[in-house]
């Protein structure tokens, strides 16, 4: 049975352990035409919550210069991928209905997997005009993600696929992403090690 913080919606049981603010470096690897590129980098992640059933997700990279140059930023909602119910909010800005179907841990624990973990989404938006849908599972402490859609603006350059994963390792998170892109098939693209910088907190609505 899961072990839930009170302060949270249920169904953010599975994911708990990500929210919070967590900082670090990283290694940027990827081949573009004949060369590859390869870069140093400082990054700051956060997750956090409104007291609704999902997170909210915020990452800012940056160049390890002397001007600290800016490098990447994404953000999204993570989320346990599972059947729409009346409870659920929207579609736009329509209220839930009625009482919500994962309100309890034992409901939610009737989402988990035969091998033990939950199936989960994360959507995740880059200012270069690039969404990334992400269907994968969460298993304790270990995150595996895949892209089921990738959305593309006239203006974003070539992008197909990816895959993530993270997980806690030593009170550290740790992520790895591969890319297919620029005509590449899925290469590993970057990675990090992140440790904690503020605890857990409930950002109320």
């Amino acid at each position: 049975m899961l072990e839930l913080d009170p302060t949270l919606p249920a169904e953010l049981g599975p994911l708990q352990w990500l929210i919070g603010t967590w900082e670090g470096t990283g290694v940027l690897s990827f081949p573009v035409g004949e060369r590859t590129v390869e870069q140093e980098f400082g990054q700051r992640v956060s997750f956090s919550h409104h007291g609704q059933p999902y997170l909210s997700y915020e990452a800012y990279a940056w160049q390890l210069d002397d001007e600290l140059t800016p490098l990447a930023a994404e953000s999204g909602f993570w989320r346990l991928a599972r059947p729409a119910h009346d409870a659920d909010a929207g579609p736009g800005m329509l209220p839930p209905e009625g009482e919500p179907a994962y309100g309890d841990a034992e409901a939610v624990e009737a989402l988990r997997r035969p091998d033990g973990g939950f199936e989960i989404q994360a959507l995740i938006s880059h200012p270069t005009g690039v969404a990334e849908l992400y269907l994968g599972t969460i298993a304790g402490p270990r995150i595996d993600l895949a892209t089921d859609a990738v959305l593309r603006g006239a203006s974003a350059k070539e992008h197909s696929a990816s895959t993530r994963m993270y997980g806690l390792v030593e009170q550290h998170l740790l992520w790895a992403w591969d890319l297919a892109a620029l005509g590449q098939g899925l290469e590993s693209h970057a990675s990090g090690r992140l440790a904690r910088v503020s605890p857990s907190e409930a950002n109320e609505a």
